[in-house]
């Protein structure tokens, strides 16, 4: 498993994880795409933003490695923000490349791009 060396460990104040520290023994945990809600609560909207910018700020618009990024996070922007990067895609697979789907992030995370939402 890889690991970002300078990635952000969480969400600075919370406990909203971005990395996990090591691999998981009893089985890796797939990335799977989740719906957000409109009424989700607004820490869970600024740990995807936060994430987002994370992304963004580590990789920008390369192809990145899962390596120890956390599936709950990615799991919220998967399929949409974040999408893979190869075909045939294993969700359960630390070495699975994804990427940022840069028009979608910056149409859902305006912020974190530097521009003012419409």
């Amino acid at each position: 498993m890889l690991k970002y060396k300078g990635f952000p460990g969480r969400l600075p104040g919370t406990d909203f994880q971005f990395t996990i520290r090591r691999e998981n023994k009893k089985g890796i945990t797939p990335i799977v795409s989740r719906e957000r809600y409109a009424d989700r609560r607004p820490a869970d909207r600024r740990a995807d933003a936060g994430f987002m910018a994370a992304l963004w700020e580590y990789f920008g618009e390369e192809p990145f490695e899962r390596g120890n990024l956390d599936a709950g996070r990615l799991s919220w922007l998967f399929g949409r923000e974040v999408v893979a990067a190869e075909d045939p895609f294993d969700p359960a697979s630390y070495d699975a490349l994804l990427k940022i789907d840069v028009g979608r992030a910056r149409a859902s995370f305006p912020d974190v791009f530097g521009e003012e939402s419409a």
